[in-house]
């Protein structure tokens, strides 16, 4: 059984983690921290990218998680898959550039109906089966970047539970 790191939604920017691409032809896991270069020039990582009416053709990646977090006000939420597999999240990544290293940022989508009640958009979540079609780019986007079914994801509230990382089993 694989262990990924829990994914904290409010992680520092510069927190690094292993992501899965293509690079060269080959599939390749890299470390890398979270937060891209803004294309505006201004200071402030993206750490997540809006993916609706968006094309990606190049540069995918995949983040490997268990489990995520989220915190919804003064509460802690942790969400996992019902069926307890692990998942990736669809990202993208840039090379490095102009005193900026190399880096990812995940895509989001509106929230599923499990996920909705705490925050209406959600990190863009893929299951294992469908990696090689995010990676390659087998199906177009609004067909891949799209909420799981109700009933998808198992919701714990964690009270007075700091945020931080460990991993998930």
């Amino acid at each position: 059984m694989m262990n990924a790191k829990v994914f904290q939604s409010d992680a520092p920017l510069d927190e690094r983690r292993v992501i899965i691409r293509r690079r060269d032809g080959d599939v390749e896991m890299v470390e890398v921290p979270w937060g891209l270069r803004p294309l505006d020039g201004g200071l402030r990582a993206a750490n997540v990218v809006r993916s609706e009416g968006r094309t990606f053709l190049t540069h995918r990646c995949l983040v490997p998680a268990s489990e995520f977090r989220h915190r919804s006000g003064a509460r802690n939420f942790c969400f996992s898959l019902k069926n307890g597999d692990w998942f990736y999240f669809a990202g993208i990544w840039r090379q490095a550039s102009h005193g900026w290293p190399e880096a990812y940022a995940i895509l989001t989508i509106e929230a599923n109906a499990d996920i909705a009640p705490y925050h209406d958009r959600q990190m863009a979540v893929l299951t294992r089966d469908q990696q090689m079609d995010w990676l390659d780019g087998l199906l177009p986007e609004e067909e891949i970047l799209r909420s799981l079914p109700a009933g998808t994801f198992r919701v714990k509230p964690l009270s007075n539970v700091p945020f931080q990382s460990s991993l998930a089993v």
